[in-house]
């Protein structure tokens, strides 16, 4: 399979969600992804303002989260979380849905959810990535899922947040592949760990992948074509976060 450089870094969301993190971990995050020039930095809500700042100017774009990492959530926070995301820069919002509903099987209320967080995205020209937490769901969870997002076209369905019991497998992957419409992507998130594991991943028809360990990965990437190694210049000045 032959594959750019950019090919390889706009497929990566790189990952700035760890609770742990401090403001000079979320800059120089933010600044790593940038020199790496990957497809969007996801970093916690409140440090989105800031991140988008960063980011201005540049082809990376500024994601967060939207209910995260449960989706138990209710509806009206999510809209209002949405509002805030997209007045703050976002470009991209990964929301959780209600694992608690889809269980349950209470299809109309998750339709809403996931529509209510849709409708203020597109409505700003931005872009939604819906995430089902697989780990916890049977297949035919996640089949209804993926026509349930086809149908208010959501422009991902993303495997998983990284926090549950376990992050995307092929067998996932292939599956939400199948069963989502052509124009709908797919995003893996959770155990895309190193650059042999995000090619198989793309050769499946993926797009995106969550990942913090994105240095790695690209690193080894551009080694493998030939491409000079990337420095990142120290911080010069203090944290705007």
């Amino acid at each position: 399979m032959s594959y750019t450089y950019s090919d390889i870094a706009k497929m990566i969301d790189h990952s700035l969600l760890m609770p742990t993190m401090t403001s000079a971990d979320l800059e120089a995050g933010c600044q790593l992804a940038l020199a790496y020039d990957v497809a969007s930095v996801c970093i916690m809500p409140y440090a989105l303002k800031r991140c988008a700042e960063i980011l201005k100017g540049s082809t990376v774009k500024a994601s967060t989260t939207i209910g995260f990492p449960h989706g138990g959530h209710t509806t009206a926070i999510k809209r209002a979380e949405a509002e805030q995301a997209i007045a703050d820069g976002c470009q991209e919002l990964d929301m959780v849905v209600n694992i608690s509903q889809v269980l349950s099987g209470n299809w109309d209320y998750v339709r809403q959810d996931i529509a209510a967080v849709i409708d203020v995205a597109h409505a700003a020209g931005q872009k939604v990535k819906v995430i089902f937490e697989n780990c916890y769901l049977k297949d035919t969870h996640k089949i209804q899922l993926c026509q349930i997002c086809s149908e208010l076209n959501a422009d991902w369905v993303k495997t998983s947040t990284g926090y549950g019991t376990g992050g995307a497998t092929n067998e996932d992957l292939k599956l939400m592949r199948q069963h989502s419409a052509p124009h709908v992507q797919v995003k893996a998130a959770g155990g895309i760990r190193d650059f042999d594991a995000l090619i198989a991943a793309r050769a499946l028809g993926i797009t995106r992948c969550g990942a913090s360990r994105t240095k790695e990965m690209l690193d080894v990437c551009r080694q493998r074509l030939g491409l000079p190694a990337i420095t990142i210049a120290a911080p010069t000045q203090k944290s705007g976060y």
